[in-house]
């Protein structure tokens, strides 16, 4: 399987990024790019904690978890996000399909499909996708459906976070200790899912395209099961020992003293 990666699925960018080492006199085994750039590299600083990862045995040593690594928030930028209907409503869940992902249809429409009507209220961040059209689509008094929202000032009132697995905010709804219902395939987003189901943080769907009643059964599976929330909040406590900023200093200074 190793070879097949390397002569053939990525056998272009392979030469590519081994002729750009050779140019600048880098020394270096030539192979599976994803393997050289971690094992080849004198320090790797990995975005997360190791109980996001799988046990390997094979890890290298030159890897070092640096915590979510988050965007600080920037002071005085304007008032905290607020909605008067987060005061009637005792279940809350977030839906993202991140910046990137324009197709509405694939989780955002699903979700809002799924709990349009019921007690459940749903905040949809569009990334700026079909806003207008999805508010005269959807006028249901438990749906707002915004272009962007500061997640930091959302999740504290939410329950779930449902999203295609970017891992920026997949990072982020841990530290609020939120569980995931997650839907993604693409982008490296089906690892971040993977792990998500596989380590209960969550439950993986497995699919880009998930039915409405698929998204409404695992929401109110991780509602009512408190093993998911046990194990995010667990999660969120490991993240939490990791100064990022800091250790990631640190970590540069002591390579760099030792040039």
């Amino acid at each position: 399987m190793i070879d097949l990666a390397k002569n053939v699925l990525f056998k272009n960018s392979i030469d590519k990024y081994s002729s750009m080492l050779d140019e600048y006199g880098i020394p270096h085994k030539k192979s599976v790019i994803f393997d050289l750039l971690i094992k080849q590299a004198d320090l790797f600083l990995q975005i997360g904690a190791p109980g996001f990862e799988y046990k390997r045995s094979d890890r290298s040593a030159n890897v070092r978890f640096i915590g979510a690594l988050l965007p600080a928030n920037a002071k005085g930028s304007g008032k905290a996000w607020f909605d008067e209907r987060l005061n009637r409503y005792k279940k809350v869940i977030l839906v993202t399909q991140g910046t990137v992902e324009p197709d509405m249809n694939k989780l955002i429409i699903p979700t809002l499909e799924a709990f349009k009507g019921t007690d459940v209220l749903v905040i949809a961040a569009t990334g700026g996708h079909d806003t207008s059209t999805l508010k005269e689509r959807f006028p249901d008094e438990n749906l707002i459906i915004e272009d962007y929202l500061s997640f930091d000032a959302v999740m504290p009132f939410v329950q779930v976070y449902v999203t295609n697995g970017g891992y920026g905010g997949v990072m982020l709804a841990i530290k609020h200790k939120l569980p995931v219902v997650a839907a993604g395939i693409h982008e490296g987003k089906s690892e971040i899912c993977v792990r998500i189901g596989y380590f209960n943080y969550g439950i993986n769907l497995n699919t880009q395209l998930p039915e409405s009643q698929h998204i409404k059964a695992a929401v109110q599976e991780v509602l009512k099961n408190s093993l998911y929330r046990n194990n995010v909040s667990r999660l969120a406590a490991e993240l939490n020992n990791y100064d990022s900023n800091s250790l990631c200093a640190e970590y540069i200074q002591e390579l760099t003293a030792a040039i």
